[in-house]
């Protein structure tokens, strides 16, 4: 038999394994954290729009990208959540943005976290602040429920703790609700709270701590045609103006709603029945 201290020794390592190596930054520009183990997964090809085909979000695009181009320079930017309808393009602003500023030249990085792993951002921070490398942080469809203790953890990021934030790390973040929270549990918790202006304070505050609000509303149905027009141009798909008109229109009605998601979802069914390909 083994001694006892060695079996408690494996077992502690199998507990807390050794911290994991970084990767090299230098063989991708977009990575996806992982936990259970840690590690930082290069990403070779990202699932992206070209920024010209976001349409409607001209104010966004230009404050994301030109904060986005101070960080890359090691100038001071902000947070930034991008808040508002569904699919409207947040995400897609935000890999957009990205890849602009790469192609302009600068050593940007981007790194996708999920919101279940918020808990692990101090060690992800940690990696980080040791490259030379500088990182967008993203985090999509960021939002909290009343008993979600993940917003605690989201404070390292946004304020860093006597640490301070990674200077050479921005976080940017996407949601449907402007305070990451239902507003029914706002209300609800103000009602029933001792003190109601303190209730959700330390929730709410959270949203205070981004810099840079971005807010991105349901489009008209001009706008909605001019986005599938667009896609039809950039991939080379045939349809007059007419017959595009009424497709669509028909399109957004049996979805009950209209976007830009539901613009490249037409649009993706009408290069399949003309046998067109198209990025995914």
């Amino acid at each position: 038999m083994s001694d006892p201290l060695e079996r408690i020794a494996a077992a502690l390592e199998r507990v807390s394994p050794p911290p994991f190596d970084a990767p090299d930054f230098a063989d991708a520009d977009a990575f996806v954290w992982h936990v259970a183990p840690d590690r930082l997964e290069p990403v070779p090809h990202v699932s992206r729009v070209d920024m010209g085909l976001l349409l409607g979000v001209d104010r966004s695009r230009d404050t994301l990208l030109e904060n986005t181009r101070q960080f890359a320079r090691g100038l001071p930017a902000n947070n930034a959540l991008l808040w508002g309808a569904r699919g409207m393009g947040k995400s897609s602003l935000v890999k957009a943005v990205h890849a602009a500023v790469v192609a302009e030249g600068a050593p940007l990085k981007i790194v996708e976290l999920q919101r279940e792993d918020l808990t692990s951002v101090t060690r992800l921070l940690a990696l980080l602040r040791s490259s030379d490398a500088r990182f967008v942080l993203f985090c999509d469809d960021l939002s909290f429920s009343h008993d979600d203790q993940h917003y605690k953890s989201l404070k390292a990021v946004l304020d860093g703790g006597i640490e301070g934030r990674p200077e050479n790390v921005v976080f940017y973040a996407t949601s449907n609700r402007r305070h990451l929270m239902p507003r029914d549990m706002i209300e609800n918790e103000r009602s029933s709270a001792i003190s109601p202006s303190e209730a959700t304070e330390e929730k709410v505050s959270l949203s205070d701590r981004f810099g840079l609000w971005l807010g991105f509303h349901p489009c008209g149905q001009d706008e909605y045609l001019a986005m599938i027009r667009g896609y039809c141009d950039a991939y080379g798909i045939y349809i007059d103006d007419e017959a595009l008109r009424a497709e669509a229109i028909e399109w957004q009605a049996t979805r009950g709603a209209r976007s830009g998601r539901v613009a490249w979802q037409y649009v993706t069914d009408l290069a399949g029945r003309r046998g067109i390909a198209i990025p995914t």
